[in-house]
């Protein structure tokens, strides 16, 4: 007894339009898996994006409240300067701290690309005098000393806080963020199932296809190290880097590669050069983002103008 062929197994997707008709899409079932698997990468990669843009407004919250509490100890500085009718060598010692570490903070602030806040309002002169009366010895001791180890606890705050920004920033650096291209011509083929171009049917597309003039310079989108460099099959003369948090970028079709494998690429270095080398039909790069090794699509990685494109 003959036993019959399995037939593949299809959805129907039945799409309604209001006050008119309906109709029916058929797709096999590899069709909605890849969908699926799609999909759930678009969702991965926008919860990754909001979990950093959070922690970055945490890191500006702790900013701020410092900022805040140096405002409020000169403040005190300077009431402490009213009280005793003029600036003691302890007061001049607490106002130079005060002072650095303001500096400190707004250091922190334009690495974090952060706006510059005021942190110490007042302007401090020499020489001032104060009216009433005027604080004993004693009194005068205990408030100096009260002042004193709240900027020494304000000191240790900055210290945990660098190590916390280095660490953002390095990784920061190292995700494939932005253009590879300074100058393009638009994008000739977007990420996901698209006609074969060279060709009957259809074929999946792992990135980004950007025009550009052959010979462009490619530029790293972030700080990595390079996996690898030289001929890739289909991409051509390519070259893959290694960032951080599991992702990678690919530079696809160079006519001319300038790295090697196991050099340290900084973000905006020039990789190589725009060309048509590999499965092409012109001068153009190929982009691709990938994380853990699975391809996901770039453009939620590039500038928001061309995210939007």
């Amino acid at each position: 007894m003959k036993r019959q062929a399995r037939r593949p197994v299809r959805y129907t997707l039945l799409l309604a339009r209001s006050g008119g008709g309906s109709r029916a899409v058929s797709l096999p079932g590899w069709a909605v898996a890849l969908i699926l698997v799609l999909l759930t990468l678009w969702t991965g990669a926008n919860l990754y994006l909001w979990h950093r843009s959070r922690e970055a407004r945490t890191l500006e919250v702790r900013l701020q409240a410092l900022s805040q509490e140096a405002r409020r100890l000169s403040l005190a500085l300077e009431a402490e300067r009213a009280k005793n009718g003029a600036l003691s060598e302890e007061a001049r010692r607490t106002k130079k701290e005060l002072e650095e570490i303001k500096k400190a903070i707004e250091e922190l602030r334009r690495r974090a690309g952060l706006s510059p806040l005021n942190a110490l309002p007042v302007r401090y002169q020499e020489g001032g005098q104060g009216g009433g009366a005027v604080a004993s010895p004693e009194e005068s001791l205990a408030g100096w000393a009260e002042v004193r180890a709240e900027v020494l606890d304000l000191r240790n705050q900055l210290k945990e806080v660098v190590p916390a920004l280095e660490r953002t920033l390095e990784v920061e650096r190292s995700l494939p963020r932005g253009l590879p291209l300074r100058g393009y011509e638009g994008i000739t083929s977007f990420f996901g199932m698209r006609r074969n171009p060279f060709g009957r049917g259809y074929e999946f597309h792992d990135g980004l296809d950007l025009s550009a003039p052959y010979g462009a310079p490619v530029y790293a989108t972030g700080s990595g190290v390079v996996a690898r460099a030289g001929w890739m099959g289909a991409y051509g003369l390519a070259v893959l880097l290694d960032h951080a948090e599991g992702y990678q970028s690919l530079y696809g079709h160079l006519s001319r590669i300038l790295v090697r494998p196991g050099q340290r690429v900084e973000k905006g270095q020039v990789l190589g050069y725009v060309g048509s080398t590999g499965r092409s039909t012109g001068p153009h790069l190929h982009y691709g983002v990938y994380r853990y090794g699975s391809p996901v699509d770039p453009r939620p990685y590039l500038d928001p103008l061309w995210a939007s494109r």
